[in-house]
C-alpha cells in the first residue's frame, strides 16, 4: 500500500506579527513531504511572506476588514507533477497548470494550491491569490472587479531577493480594447459569459485605477462597501453599478473612460514615438516619451538604450554611462551598447577606455566598420 502523504503546516496566527506595518498574518500554508522539517518550515515562511505582502496590497485598495475572516487562508504547496494533477483533477475534472485557486461555499474547504517548481507557478500565483483575496470576503463579487483586478494584479511581481513586491502595468490587453468598443454599462452588469470580459473589465479598473486624485477611483473605492457578502455577483453588480453614477452620470464615465483608452500607450508604441521624436531631433518629447516606457517596463533596455543617446546629445557623459550600463544588465545587445560606450568615452577624451568599448564592438559585423574607423581616428 502506498504510503499517505504527510504535509507540514505552518499556521501563521493572527497574532504573528508580519511585514513592514507588522500586520497580522491571514494564511496557513500546507507543505507536503520531501525535505527536512527545518528546509519545509523555511519554504512555507516563504511563501506566507510572498503572499502577505499580497495581501496587504490588494487590500490596500479594497479595505475589507480582516477581522471578518472566519480562518487563515489556506494554502497547498505539492512539489510533484503527478501529485498536483492528481489533487486538482479528483477536484475539477482536469489539471491545472501552475496555481489554481479552489473554491467551495464552506470557507473551511477553499485553497488555493500551488504547484512549487512549476514554468507557470509564477506566472499564475498573481492572478489566483487575488481571486482568493476577494472571494474570501465577497464570494460572488461583480465579475467585472473579479476578473479585471485579477488581470490588473498579474503584474504585481515578488523580489525574493528583496523580500518586496513590483508592479508593473499591465498593458497586455490595450491593443485589443483599442480594437473593440467597449460599453462600460454594459461590462458593470455583465456576467462571465460576456465576450472579451477579461480585457473589458481589466480597461475599466485600469481607468478607475488611474485615476487616484480624482473622483472616479474615490467611486469605485467608495462602492466596495456595499458588496455584500450573502448577495450573487449579478446583486452585487447592480449595487456597485447604481453607487458608481450616484454622482457620476454613466454618459460622463463613458465619455472619460474612451479618452482614456484612446491615450493609453503599449510600451512598444513609447518607443517607436520616442525613436521618431529622436529622429527629429525633438529631444524633449522624446526623452518624455522613453521615460514613460521605462516606468511601464523597468527591465526593458530599451528606454534606457535611447535615454543613454539623448543624455550623449546634452554632453551629459556620465549619466550617458549610466543609462548604457542599465541598458546593458537588462538584455542590450552587447556590441550596441559597447559601441555607445565607446563614442561616449571619446567625447569625454577618455581614449583608452574608448578603445576598449569599440574594439568589443567591433566583433559584431553590424558594427565593425564604424568601430574600426573611430579606433582609427583615436590611435
Amino acid at each position: 500500500m502506498k504510503k499517505p502523504a504527510l504535509f507540514f503546516v505552518i499556521l501563521l496566527s493572527l497574532g504573528t506579527a508580519l511585514g513592514a506595518q507588522g500586520n497580522p498574518g491571514y494564511y496557513e500554508v500546507i507543505f507536503s513531504e520531501g525535505a527536512g522539517v527545518q528546509e519545509r518550515a523555511e519554504i512555507a515562511a516563504a511563501y506566507s511572506k510572498e503572499l502577505e505582502l499580497r495581501f496587504n496590497a490588494y487590500n490596500s485598495v479594497f479595505r475589507f476588514n480582516p477581522a471578518l475572516l472566519s480562518s487563515p487562508l489556506r494554502v497547498r504547496i505539492i512539489t510533484g507533477k503527478s501529485e498536483y494533477d492528481t489533487y486538482i483533477s479528483a477536484r475539477l475534472g482536469s489539471p491545472r497548470a501552475g496555481a489554481v485557486y479552489l473554491h467551495y461555499r464552506s470557507p473551511a474547504n477553499r485553497e488555493l494550491v500551488i504547484h512549487r517548481g512549476s514554468e507557470e507557478e509564477q506566472r499564475l500565483i498573481p492572478h489566483q491569490a487575488f481571486i482568493q483575496f476577494l472571494r474570501a470576503f465577497i464570494p460572488d463579487p461583480p465579475i467585472w472587479i473579479r476578473e479585471g483586478f485579477a488581470v490588473y494584479f498579474n503584474t504585481l511581481f515578488y523580489d525574493q531577493a528583496k523580500q518586496s513586491l513590483v508592479h508593473e502595468e499591465n498593458l497586455n490587453w490595450l491593443d485589443t480594447v483599442k480594437r473593440i468598443s467597449i460599453n462600460p454599462e454594459t461590462v458593470f452588469l455583465a456576467d462571465s459569459t460576456f465576450p472579451n470580459m477579461q480585457s473589458s473589465s481589466w480597461s475599466l479598473v485600469s481607468f478607475f485605477m488611474a485615476d487616484k486624485n480624482n473622483v472616479y477611483y474615490r467611486s469605485m473605492t467608495d462602492s466596495f462597501m456595499i458588496l455584500a457578502a450573502g448577495a450573487s455577483a449579478r446583486q452585487n453588480a447592480q449595487a456597485v453599478y447604481q453607487r458608481l453614477i450616484l454622482f457620476n452620470p454613466i454618459a460622463d464615465i463613458t465619455r472619460d473612460y474612451r479618452t482614456y483608452i484612446a491615450g493609453k500607450k503599449t510600451f512598444f508604441e513609447l518607443i517607436e514615438e520616442g525613436q521618431k521624436a529622436y529622429g527629429d531631433k525633438n529631444f524633449a518629447i522624446a526623452g518624455d516619451l522613453f521615460r514613460k516606457a521605462a516606468a511601464l517596463k523597468w527591465d526593458h533596455f530599451a528606454s534606457y538604450y535611447y535615454l543613454g543617446l539623448l543624455a550623449y546629445e546634452d554632453k551629459k557623459y556620465i549619466e550617458a554611462e549610466a543609462y548604457y550600463k542599465t541598458a546593458l544588465d537588462h538584455g542590450a545587445e552587447n556590441a550596441m551598447i559597447q559601441y555607445a560606450r565607446g563614442v561616449n568615452a571619446a567625447a569625454q577624451g577618455k581614449k583608452a577606455e574608448a578603445l576598449v568599448f569599440l574594439q568589443e564592438a567591433a566583433v559584431a559585423e553590424k558594427y565593425r566598420d564604424r568601430s574600426n574607423e573611430l579606433i582609427r581616428r583615436l590611435q
